[in-house]
């Protein structure tokens, strides 16, 4: 018996903050955040008051590692999910946004309608997208039914 996935398509987006002083000035309907800078407890709570529909935020792997555990701890309690990644060929100067495409997530789609495990998915797509493995897998739970 086949399963189908049902892939919610639309473009995401990672809105780049490259200091703190950004801060103040982002959207408050911004959904999924990249921190291009180590965030101090105080960054991660202005954050939070200033993007309440704040679903996920990104740090390079070096500055997640060196994270806070009351700052990974406030994330968690708000049902912010912290990803590891970085956005490769990123230039803020162009865009302030990190694009995830259409055509990615319908990949993710045909991979997981193809009936492949998530770790063979995270791989393959890994290598194709240059995606951070915890974006892609936090684009599989929230984009599709795993």
């Amino acid at each position: 018996m086949y399963k189908y996935f049902k892939i919610i398509l639309y473009l995401m987006r990672l809105r780049v903050v490259s200091s703190k002083e950004e801060i103040p000035q982002l959207n408050s309907n911004e959904q999924m955040i990249h921190l291009a800078f180590r965030p101090s407890n105080m960054d991660v709570m202005t954050l939070i008051q200033r993007c309440p529909r704040i679903r996920a935020v990104q740090t390079p792997p070096s500055y997640y590692r060196t994270m806070s555990n009351a700052a990974r701890q406030f994330l968690e309690i708000q049902g912010v999910e912290l990803l590891r990644g970085d956005v490769w060929g990123h230039r803020k100067d162009i865009d302030e946004y990190y694009e995830i495409n259409e055509s990615i997530i319908e990949r993710l789609s045909r991979l997981m309608n193809e009936g492949r495990k998530i770790d063979e998915i995270v791989t393959l797509a890994k290598r194709e997208t240059k995606l951070s493995e915890d974006l892609i897998k936090y684009i599989l739970k929230t984009c599709a039914i795993i």
